[in-house]
């Protein structure tokens, strides 16, 4: 059986004092929204907000980004370990509020202050040069802001803004349950053609095993020590996988969204039956910490998309530095296998693109599609408004580094602080000019 996503466009959100969608317009009961945030006791203050598209707005201290959805016809939950109980996902019918999102931006300080696991928060302008570059800039959003009880660990931290996002996002998802969509898209891999290559996705996962949340979350559990591990697509489009909350505000870092909304996951569907059979999604865990473990997890990856009969491997991932050392090595591994690659990344290059692109290179990899460069400076103009707990921010993620406010003008050395500004999987439409 496959799944059926049912599409309810959005295309403005009201704040009001009750549920309602029509003519693609979505009301929502502020009140009991926000009743249901601070429902939680490690959160002690929240409020609602709207930003919509073209807006000088900035939303600051965004820590994730959701899709409303809730299922209507089949096993378990939407979010399955997170928002209820572990049931295998991915069949009967999903409904989906397209064209909108709801942000988590909530003010919390970690304990960790430093490497990679420092925790970390995000902008994103609706307007402007910043608005241009963000895949987010182009959807109504509604904003959840929010502060985290002084004191509180990273790992309640997380929960607590995990939950409290996607309650929201489940909840006003659920004005949709009684009504007809205006499209259905069906997705199911059970026919396959004979005379087409069989392909699979190799999603490279960076993890960190001294920090509690590897940075990506399946059924809700953490990726630690694991090795590679076969996803069904359609479990992902149900919420099957999630992030971790205070420090996926990382341009190169997917937010929920992202999974949901997977654009390699989603080009690989598009093409079953017509140009290859599409047979799933390997989740493999990177940044292993020596060259032994980067060797086993590459082989590893490589050997389960063999035996689960892929001719070809399209190859993407998350992080940076010492991961992509893993991604080079399960691309070698493939092609020893004789499992064609194509590597998909994005480029890093320095500010005037003139750096290595890449940081590792094996001679293996000979398809490789660029999604854009990350370092590129950026200068941001002053807002009208702000939305979201801080007033000031940090525009770097180092410690020490001093506020400035948020509503003014930004120079920023990278565009990593800007949610969505680095185009992690090929979502983005960039072009390139030869000179």
């Amino acid at each position: 059986m496959g799944l059926e996503l049912a599409e309810f466009p959005v295309e403005q959100i009201r704040l009001g004092g009750c549920f309602s969608y029509q003519r693609r317009i979505l009301d929502v009961d502020e009140s009991t929204l926000v009743n249901l945030v601070l429902a939680d006791r490690r959160i002690t203050e929240a409020s609602l907000a709207v930003a919509l598209p073209g807006q000088p707005v900035r939303i600051t201290g965004i820590r994730d980004i959701v899709e409303p959805r809730c299922k209507v016809i089949g096993h378990g939950t939407v979010f399955p370990g997170v928002l209820g109980p572990v049931s295998n996902v991915g069949n009967g019918r999903t409904h989906r509020l397209t064209g909108m999102t709801v942000i988590a931006a909530a003010a919390y300080e970690g304990t960790i202050r430093a490497g990679t696991t420092v925790q970390r928060s995000a902008i994103l302008d609706m307007s402007g040069p910043g608005a241009a570059i963000s895949r987010f800039s182009k959807h109504a959003h509604l904003i959840i802001s929010f502060r985290i009880a002084a004191g509180l660990a990273e790992i309640d931290a997380h929960h607590a803004i995990q939950q409290a996002e996607l309650k929201v996002a489940h909840r006003i998802a659920q004005v949709t349950k009684s009504l007809d969509p205006e499209t259905i898209m069906v997705y199911d891999l059970s026919e396959k053609k004979p005379n087409l290559p069989t392909v699979m996705l190799i999603q490279g996962c960076i993890t960190d095993p001294q920090h509690f949340h590897s940075g990506v979350g399946y059924y809700g559990i953490s990726l630690r020590e694991s090795l590679a591990t076969f996803v069904d697509p359609n479990e992902i489009f149900d919420g099957a996988i999630t992030v971790d909350t205070t420090r996926s505000g990382r341009g190169y870092y997917p937010t929920t969204w992202d999974w949901q909304n997977h654009p390699l996951v989603l080009g690989l569907y598009n093409a079953h039956g017509k140009s290859l059979n599409f047979a799933g999604v390997i989740l493999q865990r990177i940044r292993f910490e020596t060259t032994h473990g980067k060797e086993v997890g590459a082989q590893n990856a490589a050997r389960l998309a063999r035996a689960l009969g892929a001719d070809g491997a399209l190859i993407t991932w998350i992080g940076g530095g010492n991961a992509f050392v893993d991604v080079m090595f399960t691309v070698r591994a493939c092609e020893q296998l004789d499992v064609k690659t194509t590597l998909v990344t994005y480029e890093n290059g320095g500010k005037q693109g003139t750096d290595s692109a890449v940081l590792f290179y094996v001679p293996e990899a000979d398809a490789i599609v660029s999604t854009g460069s990350l370092d590129r400076p950026i200068e941001l103009p002053a807002m009208n408004r702000t939305i979201g707990p801080y007033n000031e921010i940090k525009i770097l993620p180092f410690p020490g580094a001093a506020p400035i406010s948020a509503s003014g003008q930004l120079p920023l050395e990278a565009r990593d602080a800007i949610i969505g500004g680095a185009d992690i999987w090929g979502e983005q439409s960039w072009c390139c000019n030869e000179f």
